[in-house]
């Protein structure tokens, strides 16, 4: 029986594209040198803020709870997730061709997200934490032992790299025959889609109902924990301690509100006509800005993390005991 795909008109077609043009931002070559400057900042510094928090949570003893555990997986993730796409963007700046292999692609397409869904993961297991840590206080250190919070970061790690396939697969054996260029910085499944030779619905059916079953499902649980989290906190007795509580979970909210906002709006339907720069623009915000907000956030108002860092930047000066 013969492998080749078929079109819609029910004849074979062989797949003859080899290699896709990511067009990325097209621009003149001064302003593209400006890009590679800019990108490369924001890329370092990404990278600096969440090995920081890993580097502060794996050093720092104080930091060895479940909270800061699963926060130092997340920055990890993080670090992997950004590195997905941006040495890439960046390398593309410099280049007149702006090619990528067809397989180089698709690997983009499925690490990038695979670890886009497993941070949607990490956001529903941090969410059930803070659940546990602040609505069962005195359940908490039976119920999140170092049992059940590995096995969780194992299975944030890896659902998303499970889930992933079957999409990615999906989309990698759908005809492509010319022509093979991709309006966007990076190989994103909506223009891929458009590429193929065949409209395919039911490729396109499974894949935005796949989304939209993750996106919905882990954002629904997120708010649901937190709606939990905050009925807890505005019944605590002390000032201080909703103080505390709400502080730790604005932080945690910031970073929901951020990553599902924009995800949410691109990829529950991948042809819902939304204009190319729109769509490079809230792609870049998801996939660059937040992995480079996210130390901010959970850093600037957390007093045990700022002083984690200041020890692994050396800058700790001598602690009295409390």
């Amino acid at each position: 029986m013969s492998s080749r795909p078929m079109n819609v008109s029910g004849t074979e077609t062989t797949n003859s594209v080899s290699h896709f043009i990511l067009v990325g931002f097209p621009s003149s070559p001064e302003m593209q040198l400006l890009y590679f400057g800019l990108f490369s900042v924001v890329y370092t510094l990404t990278l600096m803020g969440n090995a920081a928090i890993v580097c502060a949570v794996r050093w720092e003893r104080r930091l060895h709870t479940p909270m800061y555990i699963l926060l130092g997986n997340f920055s990890l993730l993080e670090i992997c997730y950004v590195t997905t796409t941006v040495p890439n963007m960046l390398a593309n700046f410099l280049s007149s061709s702006k090619s990528i292999s067809f397989v180089s692609c698709f690997a983009q397409f499925y690490f990038f997200f695979s670890l886009g869904c497993d941070e949607g993961f990490f956001l529903c297991i941090m969410a059930f934490d803070r659940y546990l840590a602040i609505c069962r206080p005195l359940h908490y250190p039976r119920i999140m032992t170092k049992q059940l919070y590995t096995g969780l970061a194992i299975f944030g790690w890896s659902c998303g790299f499970v889930l992933f396939l079957t999409p990615v697969v999906l989309i990698s054996q759908l005809p492509y025959c010319g022509p093979n260029t991709i309006n966007h910085f990076m190989c994103d499944p909506a223009p891929l889609m458009m590429l193929s030779c065949s409209e395919d619905t039911t490729t396109q059916f499974i894949y935005s109902t796949f989304n939209a079953v993750f996106m919905i499902g882990t954002f629904l649980f997120v708010l649901c924990s937190y709606a939990l989290v905050i009925v807890a906190v505005l019944r605590m007795p002390s000032a201080a301690g909703k103080r505390k509580a709400f502080s730790t979970c604005a932080s945690h909210l910031a970073v929901v509100i951020l990553f599902f906002g924009s995800v949410m709006v691109m990829y529950v339907s991948p042809r819902s006509g939304h204009p190319v720069q729109v769509q490079k623009i809230v792609t870049l915000f998801y996939s660059v800005i937040t992995p480079l907000c996210n130390p901010l956030i959970y850093s600037l108002r957390n007093k045990e993390m700022k002083t984690a860092l200041r020890k692994v930047f050396r800058t700790e000066i001598p602690a009295h005991k409390i």
